[in-house]
């Protein structure tokens, strides 16, 4: 058994209240459990214990075996002296703190079938364990405990905006460029479009705004993609010469760095995935002087920021996929699929981080309401839960799906799923927190 399922039991009360008794046989009566901790220290802090007519308040340990105590050190450890009950699976031997004052000590008991159904879920080898009683679980309930997953969410990809903000100098026209060109390359270019973004500024980019040759010579030099040799039927090319012509000026006059064009991937990529088709589109989207963060910021409607995303290459990209070879004309834009890419992974959680930020609750409901109108995400993960009977109408719903499968499913984190709790009490009711403040 893992202490993990004991906090289960204790934080919801699904065990037998009359079961706690001291040596003399008074019963302790549970006021309040106490705040679960996850970090050092006793595992339930603040809780309030009725025993013998006097209120106890103070933390609660829990172990598998009493003896536990000693064995994780907690003996010798002041932040345990106020621990004024030790709850455990088997009292197997009297324990003190490092005052040496004898710990009160209860086994606690509970129905078998608690655990049987726990076991069979962190067990079961598929990775959603509960794919088949998910059914059974109230719809409201899944609905209520998505809401807060995709704002978990948000708040673990804000996590990553929040470290560009700190890189940038709190500069968050620089921070939006920098996330939004992450996600420009998906996932097989990710990183070099990561780099790209590190490696040139965009304040750079912004002074020559009104000069689109002058933007993709910066950014394809940066790129590395205008070295000599990468592509070699572009010796003669008038466009990538004048790229060329533009990048050793502007280089040398803001002394930038570039990254080695190798690291760009062509291979197995469908052409218009190619990376020189997504930094001349990249190209487009940054061609404003005025900051394309604050025009987000101002605008509610997801159709009217969704054409901020609808990108196209520049014409010399109209008869070609990469420098120097001529293909089949046809006009190089971004699709719905990569406007929708964008705002999930990159522009929404910029939205809800610069609310969070700047303590504008206005915003961070902005973030979650836009993902509520942009469509739902078609992958592997989607396909499970739909195959588990759960669908998702929107990227709200496919986001926290997505976070509940890695998060919770793939590390078998049953016991702090909504889902999981439910499937595991076997159709008892979890008290609720504030039903455990009584007084006597």
């Amino acid at each position: 058994m893992k202490e993990e399922f004991l906090h289960y039991l204790w934080k919801y009360a699904l065990y037998d209240t009359d079961s706690l008794t001291d040596c003399e046989g008074n019963r302790i009566i549970i006021l309040n459990p106490g705040e679960y901790n996850r970090d050092s220290g006793p595992d339930f802090f603040n809780a309030r214990i009725l025993l013998a007519g006097t209120v106890w308040a103070g933390n609660i340990e829990i172990h598998t075996n009493s003896s536990h105590f000693e064995t994780h050190g907690h003996h010798k450890d002041p932040a345990f002296n106020n621990v004024i009950l030790h709850v455990v699976a088997r009292n197997d031997r009297n324990v003190c703190n490092e005052r040496g004052e004898e710990l009160l000590t209860v086994e606690i008991k509970f129905d078998d079938k608690l655990c049987e159904k726990y076991n069979s879920l962190v067990n079961n080898p598929a990775v959603i364990a509960c794919l088949n009683e998910i059914s059974a679980i109230d719809p409201f309930l899944i609905k209520y405990w998505l809401n807060d997953l995709v704002v978990e969410r948000l708040q673990q990809k804000s996590q990553l905006v929040m470290k560009i903000l700190s890189e940038t100098g709190n500069d968050w026209e620089e921070t939006f460029f920098r996330m939004v060109t992450r996600y420009f390359g998906f996932r097989v270019n990710a990183e070099p479009f990561e780099m790209l973004a590190s490696a040139l500024p965009f304040r750079i980019i912004r002074k020559h705004s009104d000069n689109r040759l002058q933007v993709e010579s910066l950014l394809f030099g940066t790129a590395g993609m205008l070295d000599e040799g990468l592509f070699r039927e572009a010796v003669e090319d008038d466009y990538y010469l004048k790229l060329i012509r533009e990048y050793k000026v502007l280089s040398a006059k803001y002394s930038l760095p570039q990254i080695h064009g190798w690291l760009w991937k062509f291979s197995k990529l469908r052409p218009l995935n190619f990376p020189t088709l997504r930094i001349s589109q990249l190209a487009a989207m940054f061609m404003s002087p005025d900051g394309m963060f604050s025009k987000i910021l101002e605008n509610d409607h997801i159709d009217k920021i969704r054409k901020f995303f609808e990108l196209t290459a520049s014409p010399y990209w109209d008869d070609h996929y990469v420098f120097g070879k001529k293909s089949v004309n046809v006009q190089k834009s971004t699709g719905a699929q990569a406007s929708e890419i964008l705002l999930i992974n990159a522009v929404i959680p910029v939205i809800f981080s610069y609310g969070q930020k700047n303590c504008n609750s206005e915003f961070c409901e902005k973030a979650v309401d836009l993902l509520d109108k942009t469509a739902s995400e078609s992958n592997l993960i989607i396909k499970e839960w739909s195959a588990a009977g759960i669908e998702s109408d929107s990227a709200l719903y496919s986001q926290a799906l997505i976070q509940l499968r890695n998060n919770y499913c793939k590390k078998r984190r049953c016991l702090d799923c909504l889902i999981g709790n439910q499937i595991i009490s076997s159709g008892r009711r979890l008290m609720d927190q504030h039903e455990l403040l009584l007084e006597p």
